[in-house]
Protein backbone atom coordinates (compact mmCIF):
# COMPACT_ATOMS: atom_id res chain seq x y z
CA UNK A 1 0.00 0.00 0.00
CA UNK A 2 0.99 3.30 -0.76
CA UNK A 3 2.39 5.70 2.11
CA UNK A 4 0.12 8.40 2.61
CA UNK A 5 0.47 11.83 4.76
CA UNK A 6 -2.09 12.65 7.40
CA UNK A 7 -2.13 15.37 10.01
CA UNK A 8 -3.88 14.34 13.39
CA UNK A 9 -4.44 16.23 16.38
CA UNK A 10 -3.17 14.80 19.73
CA UNK A 11 -2.69 16.60 23.24
CA UNK A 12 -4.15 19.74 22.00
CA UNK A 13 -0.91 19.55 18.97
CA UNK A 14 -1.14 18.70 15.44
CA UNK A 15 1.39 16.16 13.85
CA UNK A 16 1.89 15.22 10.19
CA UNK A 17 2.19 11.41 9.81
CA UNK A 18 3.43 9.66 7.20
CA UNK A 19 1.77 6.05 6.96
CA UNK A 20 1.16 3.05 5.02
CA UNK A 21 -2.17 2.17 7.14
CA UNK A 22 -5.22 3.99 6.18
CA UNK A 23 -6.07 7.59 7.45
CA UNK A 24 -8.68 5.99 9.03
CA UNK A 25 -6.96 3.58 11.11
CA UNK A 26 -4.41 6.51 12.40
CA UNK A 27 -7.08 8.88 13.04
CA UNK A 28 -8.36 6.06 15.10
CA UNK A 29 -4.75 5.50 17.04
CA UNK A 30 -4.46 9.33 17.48
CA UNK A 31 -7.71 9.53 18.91
CA UNK A 32 -6.82 6.60 21.21
CA UNK A 33 -3.16 8.60 22.29
CA UNK A 34 -5.39 11.84 22.62
CA UNK A 35 -7.96 9.89 25.25
CA UNK A 36 -5.14 8.66 27.04
CA UNK A 37 -3.41 11.70 27.56
CA UNK A 38 -6.27 13.20 28.54
CA UNK A 39 -7.13 11.20 30.93
CA UNK A 40 -3.96 10.46 32.36
CA UNK A 41 -3.56 14.27 32.90
CA UNK A 42 -7.07 14.59 35.07
CA UNK A 43 -6.28 11.85 37.01
CA UNK A 44 -2.64 12.83 38.00
CA UNK A 45 -2.13 16.44 37.07
CA UNK A 46 1.28 16.33 35.92
CA UNK A 47 3.51 17.92 33.54
CA UNK A 48 2.77 16.46 29.61
CA UNK A 49 6.12 15.02 29.37
CA UNK A 50 5.18 12.74 32.09
CA UNK A 51 1.95 11.87 31.26
CA UNK A 52 3.59 11.25 27.73
CA UNK A 53 5.63 8.65 29.02
CA UNK A 54 3.50 6.97 31.60
CA UNK A 55 0.85 6.39 28.71
CA UNK A 56 3.77 5.01 26.84
CA UNK A 57 3.89 2.72 29.71
CA UNK A 58 0.59 2.32 29.83
CA UNK A 59 -0.19 0.98 26.13
CA UNK A 60 3.50 -0.96 26.05
CA UNK A 61 1.85 -2.48 28.83
CA UNK A 62 -1.44 -3.79 27.12
CA UNK A 63 0.82 -4.26 24.04
CA UNK A 64 2.66 -7.11 26.05
CA UNK A 65 0.05 -8.34 27.74
CA UNK A 66 -1.54 -8.83 23.99
CA UNK A 67 1.23 -10.07 22.46
CA UNK A 68 1.49 -12.73 25.47
CA UNK A 69 -1.97 -13.45 25.24
CA UNK A 70 -2.03 -14.02 21.04
CA UNK A 71 1.64 -16.30 21.99
CA UNK A 72 -0.79 -18.28 24.18
CA UNK A 73 -4.18 -18.74 22.12
CA UNK A 74 -1.46 -19.39 18.89
CA UNK A 75 0.66 -22.25 20.96
CA UNK A 76 -3.20 -23.84 22.20
CA UNK A 77 -4.45 -24.21 18.75
CA UNK A 78 -1.28 -25.51 17.35
CA UNK A 79 -1.83 -27.93 20.47
CA UNK A 80 -5.63 -28.25 19.28
CA UNK A 81 -4.49 -29.00 15.90
CA UNK A 82 -2.09 -31.51 16.89
CA UNK A 83 -4.43 -33.80 18.67
CA UNK A 84 -6.85 -33.25 16.20
CA UNK A 85 -4.64 -34.65 13.68
CA UNK A 86 -3.59 -37.23 15.95
CA UNK A 87 -7.11 -38.38 16.31
CA UNK A 88 -7.97 -38.58 12.17
CA UNK A 89 -4.43 -40.92 12.24
CA UNK A 90 -6.26 -43.44 14.36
Amino acid sequence: MEKQKITVRVAGREYALVSADSPEHMTRVAAYVDRQITETIFATRQPRETVAVLVAMNVTDELMKAQAENSRLRRELNALRERLGQQEST
